[in-house]
């Protein structure tokens, strides 16, 4: 039976996209990745063909071009959040993606810890990296985001952030989970970029939907 989906075509069409569009900016390409980066079962699930690795293939392929930053949520650690398909707390998920990226060759430049509050776990979590020698931020949450957009511009907004220094042309930014915290990341780089004259962007990888690939 002949698969639905071809995993080499989908490879071959999105890094085409992804370098095309990192040349629409001088300095860099902030790239939200949706969903899980590795592992990803329910694609491979939905999609007859897909290899649950594809991701990962694909940044494999932009090694050279690309960093990453992973995110979290201070909030979901301190509650013990559970991601149910690995059945893993945030913070064991934090974890496991770093060493899954790094038995891929791939290795994660800095933490970030959103929405920091003072919460324990989430600075334990803080040291036990930086132990492990990964660097590890910690993000207080912006009261009034993301409605109150003079504050967010400022320097009570991400002004308040730390900047988390970048080489490559492309930053994959990936998470724990939904509301980790991927976007605003994003953002608070462009907006430190933007302050010193960069012209950097943003957009958003996700696995599903898939509006360009043809269907025969």
């Amino acid at each position: 039976m002949k698969n639905g989906f071809d995993t080499k075509k989908y490879l071959k069409a999105q890094t085409a996209a992804i370098l095309k569009r990192v040349k629409k900016f001088k300095s860099k390409l902030y790239l939200e990745f949706g969903g899980k980066i590795c592992y990803d079962f329910h694609a491979s699930r939905v999609l007859p063909g897909y290899d649950p690795n594809t991701k990962i293939f694909l940044l494999q392929q932009l090694k050279d071009k690309i960093e990453i930053i992973f995110c979290v949520s201070a909030k979901d650690i301190e509650q013990g959040k559970i991601r149910s398909d690995f059945n893993l707390s945030y913070e064991s998920m934090t974890i496991k993606t770093i060493n899954d990226l790094r038995r891929f060759s791939l290795q994660v430049n800095a933490v970030i810890i959103n929405r920091f509050s003072g919460e324990k776990q989430a600075l334990k979590l803080k040291k036990y990296l930086e132990n492990q020698k990964i660097k590890a931020y910690l993000q207080a949450e912006i009261q009034g985001y993301p409605a109150d957009i003079d504050k967010i511009l400022s320097r009570e907004g991400y002004g308040k952030n730390p900047y988390i220094k970048t080489e490559k042309s492309i930053v994959i930014v990936a998470g724990a989970g939904p509301g980790s915290g991927k976007m605003s990341t994003c953002l608070s780089q462009i907006f430190y970029d933007f302050k010193q004259n960069k012209k950097s962007g943003f957009a958003k990888f996700e696995t599903f939907p898939i509006w360009n690939i043809p269907l025969e």
